[in-house]
Parts: structure tokens; sequence; C-alpha cells
């Protein structure tokens, strides 16, 4: 008499399908782990303020900036050629205001610290500033234009680029 053991024919572990639908699911689990880990190796995402109290400070310092800014009515358009690599600022503002020799641009990604640029663009008309373009990434950007005693935050979309 033979045992039911012996009538069926056995088959190799990997030709059972139960078996790969057990591997497949912490093998995924592996694979996300290292691509998860590839992305925080790869990209900065910007440090967290350590100084609580001493950027709190610092708001009131930025908010009379702002407010100096709205009292000259100064307003900035800001145009990007990246064909050409230049960045236009055109400003208007009242009659009190004085013009500086440069002003400071910060191109400010909105989600990623890490992609932040920072450039000087000197005075070439009446009104108008430029000076060169850094590289900046498809999306949305705020735009720092400074000096020591005024601030305007633009925003600007850029376009991917082909």
């Amino acid at each position: 008499m033979k045992s039911i053991n012996q009538n069926e024919s056995t088959r190799p572990w990997y030709k059972e399908q139960y078996v790969w639908m057990v591997i497949f699911f912490p093998m995924l689990a592996v694979i996300g782990g290292f691509a998860m880990l590839y992305m925080a190796i790869e990209t900065y995402d910007g440090l967290v303020v350590d100084d609580y109290y001493k950027k709190g400070l610092e708001i009131n310092r930025v908010l009379e900036r702002d407010k100096s800014a709205s009292a000259y009515q100064l307003v900035a358009d800001v145009s990007i050629e990246r064909q050409m690599e230049e960045v236009e600022i055109k400003f208007s503002a009242n009659s009190d205001f004085v013009y500086p020799t440069s002003i400071d641009v910060s191109f400010l990604h909105a989600t990623r610290a890490g992609l932040d640029k920072q450039v000087k663009l000197l005075k070439t008309q009446d009104k108008m500033y430029q000076g060169n373009l850094p590289a900046l990434e498809p999306g949305k950007w705020y735009v720092h234009i400074q000096q020591d005693d005024w601030r305007i935050i633009n925003i600007i979309n850029v376009p991917k680029y082909n």
C-alpha cells in the first residue's frame, strides 16, 4: 500500500506561487526602505532653528523692514530670462525713495531650503537692476528683494525648461 505522499509529484519550491507571494511583500518593503534611505541622503531639507527666542526677536526687525517698503510705496517687477541666464527687476516707488547702487536678492524655494540661492543685482538704469540668474529648479519660488532698511517679497513660478 502506497502512502498519499508518494502518489503526488513533488515540485521544487520556486515553482510554488504561494512562496513568491510570501516573499514579494517583504521584498517590496526592503526596496522601498532603500529608496527612502537614498532620498534622505541625497536631498537637503534644511535644519531646524536651534534658537527660537532669537528668531522671535528678529521678527520685529523684519516687520519694520516690510513697513518701510510700504511707506516708500515700493513695488518690484521681477522678470527672468532663462535662455540669457539673467534676472531683471524694475522698481516703482514714491519720490522719497533713494535707489541704491545694488540690491540683494534671495531666491527661496517653496519647499526645499537646500535649493535657495542669493545674488546681488547692480543698478543699470534709473529704476532697473540686472544680474546673473542662478540655476533655479522648476516650481514656485519666493523672491526676497532687500536692503538694510526695506524688504519686498514676490512670488515667481519657474517653468520647466526644455
